[in-house]
C-alpha cells in the first residue's frame, strides 16, 4: 500500500522488473507493490516461469487501467476494466478473423480477470493488506420473478468452445521437411509422434530417454505430475541422429535439446527459440501459422483415429481430468460418423423392417384369439 507523507493513497503505475535464469526463464518479476510483489513471490513457488509472466502482465494491464491500489478497488472497476478490454483496438480497423470482434478476445478476458481474482483472493487470505473482499464477482446475480432470493446466474465472461486446429498428413510431411536439423526435427517429432507439450519437451533430460522400452520420462509435467510416454521408434531414430551428429560436445546445461548457434551454443534452448523454429518452418512450408500446442493436439487426434481408447489417450497426454481429453472424439473424422450410422441403422430395422417381419406384426397368427 503507497500512502504519501500526508496518509492518502498515492496513485500506483506498475513498471514491470524481471530478473532471468540463465536459460532466459524468469526468475522473479515485480511490479513495485509491496502486496503486488508478495503474490508474485507466491505465484512463482507454485507455478512455471511462463505463467508467473503471464500473471504478471495481466496484473500490470489491469492496475495501470484503472490506476488505483488494491484496496481501492472496487466491482465497479472489475467492470469498468473488462468494458475497456472489449474496446475496438487500433482505432477499429482490426478485427480478429475467427469471431469478427475488434476488442481483445474472451480467452484473453478471462484470463486476465483470473490473475486479478486470484491476486485478490490472495489478499483476503492474508488478513493484513486491508483488502476484506474479492471484488472480481464469481459470476452474474440473477433473481426469478416474484422471488427474494438471488442466486448465482451465468459466467462473467462467457468464451466460445472452439475446436483446435489439426494438421493433415500432406502439411505434417511439409512441416517436417522445411525443419532444418535433426535436433528440430525430434523435438516436433516428441510433439507429433509423443504429444509431448512444449515446456515437456524443453525440460527432457538424456536420463529421461528409455531407447529400450521406447518411452520417454516426463520428470515435470503440468501441475508437477509424472508419467512415462510410450513414443514411436521414428523418434529415437532422430533423436540418435542429433545427439551423435549435432549435439555439442561442450555443453552448460543438463537439458536434452540445446542452442547449436552461437553466442549460446551449448546452452538451454528456450521456448521463444522452440517458437520460433516452428514458425520458421511454417512459413519456410507455405503452412498458416501453427503453434507447439496444435502438434500435440494433431498427435491425439491420430491417435483416437486409429482407435485408441480414450482413457489410454488422457494417460498419454496427462490430463487430470478426462472431460479434457473428450475434444478429441469430436477431432475425429469417422468417429462420429460410425457412431451415428450405427443408431441410425437401429431406428430403421425398428422403423422399416424387413417385408416379412412387417407382416408378422400386422396379420395375427390363427387360432389366437
Amino acid at each position: 500500500m503507497l500512502r504519501s507523507h500526508g496518509g492518502a493513497l498515492m496513485a500506483w503505475v506498475p513498471v514491470m522488473e524481471r530478473e532471468l535464469n540463465p536459460d532466459g526463464t524468469a526468475h522473479a518479476v515485480r511490479l513495485g507493490h509491496r502486496e503486488v510483489d508478495r503474490y508474485l513471490e507466491f505465484v512463482r513457488a507454485r507455478a512455471r516461469p511462463n505463467t508467473l509472466l503471464a500473471v504478471a502482465f495481466d496484473l500490470k494491464v489491469f492496475f495501470t487501467e484503472i490506476s488505483k491500489d488494491p484496496v481501492e478497488v472496487t466491482t465497479a472497476d472489475v467492470y469498468a476494466f473488462i468494458t475497456a478490454q472489449r474496446a475496438p483496438r487500433h482505432g477499429g480497423r482490426v478485427v480478429r478473423l475467427d469471431d469478427g470482434e475488434k476488442g481483445l478476445s474472451a480467452r484473453t478476458i478471462k484470463r486476465r480477470l483470473s490473475s486479478v481474482s486470484g491476486l485478490f483472493g490472495y489478499l483476503v487470505a492474508l488478513g493484513d493488506a486491508g483488502v476484506h473482499a474479492n471484488p472480481v464477482p464469481c459470476g452474474l446475480a440473477t433473481r426469478r420473478p416474484g422471488s427474494s432470493r438471488t442466486r448465482r446466474g451465468g459466467a462473467l465472461i462467457r468464451t466460445p468452445r472452439t475446436l483446435p486446429r489439426i494438421l493433415t498428413p500432406q502439411e505434417v510431411d511439409a512441416f517436417l521437411g522445411a525443419l532444418r536439423t535433426r535436433r528440430d526435427r525430434a523435438m516436433a517429432l516428441a510433439m507429433l509422434l509423443g504429444g509431448l507439450r512444449r515446456c515437456e519437451v524443453l525440460g527432457l533430460r538424456p536420463e529421461d530417454v528409455d531407447p529400450g522400452s521406447r518411452r520417454l520420462f516426463i520428470s515435470d509435467g503440468k501441475g508437477g505430475a509424472q508419467r512415462y510416454v510410450p513414443i514411436s521408434s521414428r523418434f529415437f531414430a532422430e533423436l540418435g541422429d542429433y545427439l551423435t551428429q549435432e549435439r555439442p560436445t561442450e555443453i552448460s546445461t543438463d537439458h536434452l535439446f540445446v542452442a547449436l548457434k552461437r553466442p549460446r551454443r551449448g546452452g538451454p534452448l528456450s521456448a521463444e527459440g522452440l517458437d520460433e523454429i516452428v514458425e520458421n518452418a511454417c512459413r519456410r512450408a507455405g503452412l498458416r501459422k501453427l503453434t507447439c500446442h496444435q502438434l500435440r493436439h494433431t498427435c491425439f487426434t491420430r491417435l483416437r483415429e486409429a482407435g485408441m481408447p480414450l482413457e489410454a489417450i488422457q494417460a498419454q497426454a496427462g490430463h487430470a481430468c478426462i472431460e479434457s481429453t473428450r475434444m478429441y472424439l469430436h477431432l475425429t473424422n469417422d468417429w462420429l460418423a460410425e457412431q451415428y450410422s450405427t443408431a441410425m441403422n437401429t431406428i430403421d430395422a425398428e422403423l422399416y423392417p424387413p417385408t416379412g417381419q412387417a407382416l408378422a406384426r400386422v396379420v395375427p397368427l390363427r387360432g389366437r384369439r
